[in-house]
């Protein structure tokens, strides 16, 4: 009688046992957005909101910025002026940099989003002008932090190879040379005041042989007895 009082519960630790034992599948690394925005005398007291599919992140203020952890995916990156974005598709491990930049209107100031190249981004939060966010600014505490920007590792580059190889290899079938080499030194050459007779096509090594024939012909007269 006892032990049909404990199977219920050798069945529910033993289905626990499995479930422990299975492996979970590994979880996507998270990739950083920063966002930032210049320190400009123009609107400087604005601090128009930040967010992302939109859940509000922060208020930028001025010359300040923040970092967003995102997950891998598509992802729309927006302020309070509905007509610019960025639309992002977010690789693991990746580095964003979103940059605010303040319209002015005619009652009231808006945020524009632009994304700002990696390159320039990195220098432009080094600079002593900007600062990391205050934290009474941020809204979506689990993702934004306010921590200093510290960029260890550089930019993954990625080689641009050449179209044109710097050795290319010699031709197999090379075009044959049409032209007459020369195959030995030429040790005379008749000069002629004659204009050239056109009719015939003779080239230089033509002329060569023809001048070593007529050489080695009168050499040959000279050599008989008289």
């Amino acid at each position: 009688m006892r032990a049909l009082k404990l199977l219920p519960f050798a069945f529910a630790l033993a289905h626990l046992c499995v479930h422990a034992q299975e492996p979970s599948a590994p979880k996507q690394q998270t990739s950083v957005v920063f966002v930032y925005r210049y320190k400009q005398f123009v609107g400087s007291a604005l601090a128009p909101s930040v967010y992302c599919d939109e859940v509000q992140l922060a208020r930028i203020e001025n010359g300040r910025y923040f970092a967003v952890n995102v997950d891998p995916g598509p992802h729309t990156f927006r302020s309070n002026d509905k007509q610019s974005g960025v639309q992002l598709d977010i690789k693991p491990g990746q580095e964003y940099f979103i940059r605010v930049e303040i319209a002015t209107g005619l009652m009231k100031g808006h945020g524009r989003l632009t994304l700002a190249a990696p390159e320039q981004a990195r220098y432009e939060l080094r600079s002593n002008s900007l600062k990391p966010l205050d934290a009474n600014k941020v809204v979506d505490t689990s993702r934004v932090t306010v921590s200093e920007a510290k960029f260890d590792q550089p930019l993954a580059t990625s080689s641009h190879k050449s179209s044109a190889p710097s050795n290319p290899a010699p031709n197999p079938n090379p075009a044959p040379n049409t032209s007459n080499d020369v195959t030995g030194p030429v040790n005379e050459v008749t000069l002629s005041d004659s204009a050239p007779d056109t009719s015939s096509q003779m080239s230089l090594g033509d002329a060569a042989r023809a001048a070593r024939q007529k050489k080695v012909t009168s050499g040959n007269t000279s050599a008989q007895p008289q």
